[in-house]
């Protein structure tokens, strides 16, 4: 199996409110929970890149509450990449196991907020940096 193929991508359920809607991220009885380590918020500029970050412990479900964001799954072993796109366009959850690379993109002009919900604590020794040119990749 190649390792991209264990990314799952997940639909979430919006709630339609009047006063402004419900937007669901994660239960604990979902494919993809594992733990509970920690919740954090990213934002990233409008056609800003954030990459590449390799955790080797950690997995990620990653949820764009605002904004959109393209992420982008690099596998060393071929040289693939997988993207895949999600925010207020499109709603849903994105699980990554450890030890994928990855980087994301701003798409919307406005805000754009990534969550992660973390299955570990982030601890900076056990995640790994590159370059964004390091991998060729054309954003």
């Amino acid at each position: 199996m190649n390792q991209l193929d264990k990314i799952l991508v997940h639909s979430l359920k919006e709630i339609d409110v009047a006063d402004g809607n419900v937007l669901h991220a994660l239960k604990k009885n979902d494919q993809g929970y594992e733990n509970f380590g920690e919740v954090y918020f990213s934002k990233i500029n409008f056609k800003a890149i954030k990459a590449w970050k390799f955790h080797q412990k950690m997995s990620l479900n990653l949820v764009v509450p605002i904004g959109n964001v393209k992420f982008v799954f690099f596998n060393e072993c071929d040289k693939s990449f997988r993207e895949i796109t999600i925010g207020e366009n499109n709603y849903k959850r994105i699980y990554v196991p450890p030890q994928i690379w990855f980087g994301f993109m701003g798409l919307d002009e406005n805000v754009n907020l990534v969550m992660n919900i973390a299955d570990i604590v982030h601890d900076p020794e056990e995640v790994t940096k590159k370059d964004l040119d390091e991998f060729k990749y054309d954003w």
